[in-house]
């Protein structure tokens, strides 16, 4: 439940069933969040603002995306924003990039490779060093469920699979298996262990992306009885079980949709124009400082959206997608700039020369 919602479940309700001395069992553990917001706003169903359940399955986004990016930002300690660039940057890089990437090579090599078969492993010290770091990880993402933190919960999947693409990139089977005897079996070896982190990965997302778990399933063959979820890794997928047909399990978003969702889903507010008794100063001229609250504001949209602008460039996405979004930082600068009484044109701290 939203935050709003606290004191009268676990105050107000408790008493009134503590009134009517009926012997009601009473609530000992309450599951809250704080606000999830709309882009630099707030969600209006009466102005149109954001994408409500209704609304979700119209955008052609697949239901198990929405699931994953929203639950990624759960507000669970602190109010959070829906992006339409982040959901963006979400999709094309931790679930395309990352997540889908890895199940995807790692079932590929056992078909291409292995003839769909997954061949025998001979573990050394560096599978070893894996496996340790992928159990480390599921012991914490149990720990974490059974907190209800589900947002750090769903990070422990993604660093499982950020794991499995590092051990893959470092041991380069597509290499190996064109190498000696030894090099072959080595290639064996990283292959069967990369899909079996595969599969195990099928369970730990079933809870957040019940879709893609079941496709995960249904490509790896992995028999209903070997779906559970133990403490740590084990050998789901022994050597000499036939995989199925492995395809994709994500698609790329690209900046044209996301723009026209943006403006689907964006309300009136911005077509609104300004009241008459409150003229806006002209674009390079500077004005008398403004209200300190909208100086804040602005100042905490300018930080939120150079953060975005960094990590749009740091996952290297297309370069028109990063203009955009730069071109939307200097905006709110130049906003920033006017409501501090400074000229737009000359950056805080420098000066023309």
């Amino acid at each position: 439940m939203a935050k709003d919602n606290v004191p009268f479940h676990s105050v107000v309700f408790p008493c009134s069933l503590l009134g009517a001395d009926d012997n009601y069992t009473l609530v000992n553990h309450l599951i809250a969040t704080e606000y999830l917001n709309y882009e630099d706003g707030k969600f209006s169903k009466s102005r149109g603002v954001g994408v409500f359940g209704d609304m979700a399955k119209d955008t052609g986004i697949p239901a198990d995306v929405w699931r994953f990016y929203l639950l990624y930002l759960r507000p669970e300690g602190q109010d959070s924003a829906f992006s339409w660039a982040d959901l963006m940057l979400k999709n094309n890089s931790e679930l395309l990039n990352n997540l889908g990437n890895f199940i995807n090579r790692a079932g590929m090599f056992v078909c291409k490779f292995f003839g769909g078969t997954v061949p025998a492993m001979v573990l050394t010290a560096e599978d070893q060093r894996l496996l340790a770091r992928v159990t480390l990880e599921m012991r914490q993402y149990h720990q974490l469920m059974e907190k209800v933190h589900i947002r750090d919960a769903l990070r422990c999947v993604l660093s499982i699979s950020r794991h499995g693409n590092q051990y893959i990139q470092v041991n380069e089977p597509w290499k190996r298996i064109k190498g000696d005897e030894r090099d072959r079996q080595r290639a064996g070896t990283v292959t069967g262990v990369a899909v079996n982190v595969a599969a195990a990965l099928a369970a730990l997302l079933q809870p957040f992306v019940p879709g893609v778990s079941a496709a995960i399933q249904s490509q790896l063959r992995i028999p209903p009885e070997r779906c559970g979820l133990g403490p740590g890794l084990t050998c789901t997928l022994p050597a000499g079980h036939r995989v199925g047909t492995v395809s994709p399990l994500f698609q790329k978003l690209e900046p044209e949709q996301v723009e026209a969702l943006r403006q689907r889903f964006g309300g009136g507010q911005a077509k609104q124009p300004p009241p008459a008794s409150a003229p806006t100063p002209a674009p390079n001229t500077p004005a008398a400082p403004g209200d300190p609250k909208l100086i804040q504001e602005l100042t905490e949209q300018v930080a939120k959206q150079g953060n975005l602008v960094r990590q749009l460039k740091a996952a290297q996405v297309e370069k028109v997608q990063v203009d955009a979004q730069v071109a939307k930082l200097l905006e709110l600068k130049q906003q920033l700039a006017l409501a501090e009484g400074r000229s737009p044109d000359v950056p805080k701290g420098k000066r023309k020369k």
